[in-house]
């Protein structure tokens, strides 16, 4: 039986990601916590981090720079990884049909896709320029 428990310390959590609203590290996730709750221990965020993940309340987005990344934003969106600052951004767009597209797939069930994008953000693509 999956435990869904809502706990205070989920809600925490859940509410640190949200006010973080910058695709969240766990370990940014830990530091933001542990200012208000410093109870609050590192294994208890990464462990509801992941639970959350599986019970689609949060996306885990992926790894970049070596790190799991965390969005409450769960709309369909993809992402783009600054190869520079490591930032990710939300790319709001939707590709129709990409599933539909890919060619061999017979007997697969795709339930859901996740795609990012990747090079100079902003910021350090004028910083080049210097």
């Amino acid at each position: 039986m999956e435990n869904k428990r809502n706990t205070i310390q989920r809600q925490i959590i859940f509410n640190a990601v949200r006010e973080l609203d910058i695709h969240a590290t766990a370990e940014q996730v830990v530091e933001h916590v542990a200012k208000e709750y410093p109870a609050i221990g590192r294994a208890t965020v990464y462990r509801n981090l992941g639970r959350m993940a599986e019970a689609g309340e949060l996306a885990n987005i992926g790894t970049f720079n070596g790190s799991a990344h965390y969005d409450h934003n769960l709309h369909e969106h993809y992402h783009f990884i600054c190869d520079e600052c490591g930032q990710v951004f939300d790319i709001n767009c939707y590709f129709e049909g990409i599933c539909d597209q890919i060619p061999d797939m017979e007997g697969f069930e795709i339930r859901k896709h996740n795609l990012n994008f990747s090079g100079l953000c902003k910021n350090c693509n004028s910083k080049k320029g210097i």
